[in-house]
């Protein structure tokens, strides 16, 4: 295609103390169903390579469509430019080379399955669901899946191989009742082939999306003022990764733009929290085998009994600041710089039972899933929307309710939780930063937070 090695040459020609080039393509298909009607259906590839090289402590990045080496040589040489002038001697370039393998299998490439048989799934999803809840009034349904193949060439590592896999579904429903209208939302996928979408994971899914639906639409609203709250661990993570996972990411904690700067080594939660981000979890979607960098994959403690241990750190802060890599330099394409981004972000698991943990509690609110939210990650505090909680009354899980928000300080309530669930579940999404998005999963056991605001209008 081109001379890696030449083009690398030529990005640290000046004083460049490091280059990389980074060439994706993606071949994907995307459905999207509203109410029947297919607003959306795309077939594509996408594909060009993002030159870097850092000055320290610069980053100049370049992205081209063009394969053609004398565009990348030039375009090379323009950020090279940007450097300062050379002072030192030649530099050494790496020849070596690594392909990505992952322990477990694809069993059938979406680039195979005919898209009427993904747009016939879509339709199916959508037909159990309205049978299911005749109050439905609007269904949206998003179908993609995603092949990645992914070059990255480094002046210190060489080369790395990856092949990345990535299918998601979506569904949002509307439901009204008189004058009352609520809406109710899931999402399923993962690092999997086409044979993920079962009929016993498309039933649950349904099933997971009407009850909620049907739920709300004749829920009680929810009673503001301070409350224990339980958080299920069907709540996937969520407040883990914005309250908490955001505030460790090394361009925020270094740079004064977190909570958690300055306090490795210190004591920041309940010595029963452990936090970790672990990109080898099998068919997570937040799993690769290197980061876009070309760094490998790994399990990183960041809080281990309540101490925090470490940031998650791509190249370039990782240089900065004399720290290893933590393999989580991030990009949505080769359109965009690496920064440091989760992968699969979880709150260990405890040993206490989730059953035990609801007992416990004689007046507070159980929540089984998050919504959207705020978070101002430079003070910890953050604001979320309760899509689906109940009353506990007496230990045990009672009516359900509406219109409620969580409101508070991730380090506050890091050091509050006093009980932590043996079980674990996981939740899926696309993370949003600085302009782009990554493919991430967090998790987290049974939690329970002694006392936190819950604003309702109860």
């Amino acid at each position: 295609m081109f001379n890696e090695r030449k083009v690398l040459e030529v990005l640290m020609d000046r004083s460049g103390a490091y280059a990389d080039i980074y060439v994706d393509t993606r071949n994907y298909t995307l459905i999207q169903l509203e109410s029947g009607k297919v607003e959306k259906l795309e077939q594509g590839e996408d594909s060009g390579a993002g030159l870097r090289v850092i000055d320290p402590w610069r980053t100049y990045y370049a992205s081209t469509n063009s394969f053609d080496e004398a565009r990348l040589v030039a375009l090379a040489r323009k950020l090279s430019g940007y450097t300062r002038t050379r002072t030192g001697g030649e530099v050494a370039i790496s020849e070596r080379q690594a392909r990505a393998s992952y322990p477990f299998a694809i069993l059938s490439d979406p680039g195979g399955v005919d898209v009427r048989d993904k747009l016939a799934l879509v339709r199916k999803f959508e037909a159990k669901v309205r049978s299911m809840e005749p109050r439905i009034i609007q269904v949206r349904i998003m179908y993609r899946d995603t092949r990645q193949e992914v070059t990255i060439a480094t002046t210190d590592e060489g080369s790395k191989f990856d092949s990345r896999m990535q299918v998601v579904f979506t569904v949002l429903l509307v439901g009204r009742d008189g004058s009352e209208m609520q809406t109710s939302y899931e999402a399923a996928g993962g690092f999997y082939g086409f044979e993920y979408f079962t009929d016993d994971l498309m039933n649950s899914l349904a099933e997971k999306t009407v009850r909620r639906l049907s739920g709300l639409l004749s829920a009680r609203e929810a009673p503001g003022g301070m409350k224990t709250v339980v958080l299920a661990s069907e709540a996937g993570g969520t407040m883990i990764h914005e309250a908490i996972g955001h505030g460790l990411e090394a361009d925020l904690a270094m740079e004064g733009l977190s909570c958690y700067k300055g306090l490795l080594g210190q004591k920041i939660a309940s010595p029963l929290i452990n936090v970790v981000d672990d990109a080898t979890i099998p068919h997570m979607r937040g799993t690769y085998a290197f980061d876009d960098e070309g760094t490998v994959s790994q399990r990183t403690v960041l809080v281990e009994d309540g101490i925090l241990r470490n940031y998650l750190f791509d190249r370039f802060h990782a240089m900065k600041h004399a720290m290893p890599s933590t393999g989580n330099g991030r990009r949505e394409s080769y359109r965009f710089r690496p920064i440091p981004r989760m992968s699969n972000t979880m709150i260990v698991p405890g040993k206490q039972g989730p059953g035990e943990i609801l007992a416990s509690v004689d007046d507070g609110v159980f929540v089984v899933k998050m919504g959207g939210g705020q978070v101002d990650t430079v003070r910890g505090d953050f604001v979320f929307e309760i899509s689906e909680g109940y009353l506990i009354e007496k230990g045990a899980v009672g009516p359900m309710i509406k219109n409620a928000t969580m409101m508070g300080n991730g380090l506050k309530v890091l050091k509050d939780i006093d009980m932590v669930g043996s079980d674990l579940g996981f939740g899926i999404g696309t993370c949003g930063k600085d302009g782009q998005g990554v493919p991430v999963a967090d998790a987290q056991p049974t939690l329970r937070i002694p006392n936190i605001i819950v604003g309702g209008r109860g």
